[in-house]
């Protein structure tokens, strides 16, 4: 399978933050931004941001910027979609997904995500990490899905497309529609999905940089 194209989503409204964008605020004197793509640069073929907003504030970063093409905030698959569209513009045929504000993700995530799709007509994958003994008890196979870490094919954006028009929101009911994996990472010594919501994981971040 060749490498994927890339998506770094960064079109949430970041309440816990005040609002504003996470993906610019500062950590180790860089932007968070700037370190994921520093990770995910290496493992895809191009990359392209998804944010809504004035696409200016992020000229400085050498992206192309893709905003939702569904109104309204709808979610993460927005963004995902917004990234299979410009994923199909570049002749790819698959696509990873990464968050703006989890700067720790793991550098072989394409690899394991492209792993798991070994043998899948249409590859479709989340990265996990295993549960602890509470979360095991509500979640499938006792793993915690990342929605916003994965792998998607460009071939089922249309799909996708007419499953947000009608209101769909939540990533693992359309995964689990069209037979999505996982593919699931250790946590130790910290989990590397780890992002940032509030102030206080900013400073947690500090400590783990």
């Amino acid at each position: 399978m060749t490498a994927p194209a890339g998506v770094i989503l960064a079109g949430g409204l970041a309440t816990r933050m005040g609002g504003g964008d996470k993906a610019l605020l500062p950590l180790g004197g860089r932007p968070l931004l700037a370190h994921v793509m520093e990770r995910l640069g290496p493992q895809v073929t191009g990359m392209v941001l998804n944010a809504n907003g004035d696409p200016a504030r992020f000229a400085s970063f050498g992206l192309p910027v893709r905003a939702d093409s569904i109104a309204g905030f709808p979610g993460p698959l927005a963004g995902v979609l917004a990234g299979l569209d410009w994923a199909a513009e570049q002749g790819a045929e698959t696509l990873v997904s990464v968050a703006a504000d989890t700067p720790f993700f793991p550098a072989d995530l394409a690899a394991r995500l492209l792993s798991a799709a070994d043998g899948q007509a249409d590859p479709l994958v989340l990265a996990a990490t295993e549960g602890d003994a509470e979360t095991k008890s509500r979640s499938r196979s006792g793993l915690i899905r990342h929605p916003t870490f994965g792998l998607w094919p460009v071939a089922l954006r249309d799909d996708l497309r007419a499953a947000l028009a009608e209101g769909l929101k939540k990533v693992v009911l359309w995964t689990d529609r069209h037979g999505g994996r996982e593919a699931v990472f250790p946590a130790v010594p910290f989990d590397p999905f780890f992002n940032v919501n509030t102030p206080e994981d900013l400073a947690q971040a500090e400590d783990l940089l």
